[in-house]
């Protein structure tokens, strides 16, 4: 399976972690991926989403 992507104009993570992997909780999965640590993004910004898991968790990691 390929890798997604998808490109934004701000927002944040948690909107898109509920548009495209259905949890608003997993952000940090999307943040992880793409060595972010602020679910706020400005400007134009380009993610790697991962693939969909029901199964993955939200919350914090330790930091």
């Amino acid at each position: 399976m390929s890798e997604t992507m998808v490109t934004v104009v701000g927002g944040n993570l948690f909107a898109i972690a509920a548009q495209y992997l259905g949890d608003a909780t997993q952000w940090i999965r999307i943040a992880q991926a793409n060595g972010l640590r602020d679910p706020v993004l400005s400007g134009v910004v380009t993610l790697a989403l991962p693939p969909v898991d029901p199964l993955a968790t939200g919350g914090v990691p330790n930091v």
